[in-house]
């Protein structure tokens, strides 16, 4: 199998670059990722269950891509979870998952796709980071989070070596803007040596 799309993807430096990647990489996607171990997923969501178990509770899964995501949630015991996502040809593989309760799209440079205050926790897993959404996203989602609201993420090792984007979680943390509940370093791709840190922050 080829991994060219995997490895074209910290390459990408525009909104419209990086939808279109995506839209091309829709049918490979999980195949891929699978191939090398894709861990994230199922690290994010349990980390979010072990804070957070409740299983009628909404999730919003932000960036849901082709849903692997949303599997890892429904498997660590979420019910209730809405997916968004840029990408049409992602949301269709989204879909074939059934484990959605609504699957939405929204304009990729649109700065405020999301309506403020309606989800307790939103996760971000394997988005935000080189190749995929910019460190202005973090902002973004912890915005759209009512106080007490839970914001689970992941930043990959291409991630953590740009300062641009740790600043943002640093930065919200020194202010007292949110907390930090739950961090871990792991596995992320273990086919392609890549690991991630997981973290779990509350909104202050």
């Amino acid at each position: 199998m080829s991994d060219k799309y995997l490895k074209d993807v910290y390459d990408l430096n525009t909104p419209q670059a990086t939808r279109a990647h995506y839209q091309k990489w829709a049918a490979s996607y999980d195949a891929e990722v699978g191939a090398h171990g894709y861990a994230t997923p199922g690290r994010v969501a349990e980390a979010l269950w072990s804070k957070l178990p409740k299983p009628q509770i909404p999730i919003l899964d932000y960036g849901c891509g082709t849903g692997l995501s949303g599997q890892a949630l429904r498997a660590a015991g979420f019910e209730v979870i809405d997916g968004v996502d840029p990408t049409p040809k992602m949301l269709e593989g989204a879909a074939a998952k059934g484990v959605y309760r609504t699957l939405s799209s929204f304009e990729i440079t649109d700065p405020e796709p999301l309506n403020q205050g309606a989800y307790k926790a939103i996760t971000a897993i394997g988005v935000i980071g080189a190749g995929a959404a910019p460190p202005d996203v973090f902002d973004m989602l912890i915005q759209a989070l009512p106080k007490g609201g839970f914001l689970a993420f992941s930043f990959n090792d291409h991630t953590l070596e740009d300062v641009s984007y740790t600043s943002h979680l640093n930065d919200c943390l020194a202010s007292g803007t949110a907390r930090l509940l739950f961090r871990e370093y792991g596995p992320h791709l273990p086919g392609m040596d890549l690991k991630s840190e997981v973290y779990i922050v509350e909104k202050a």
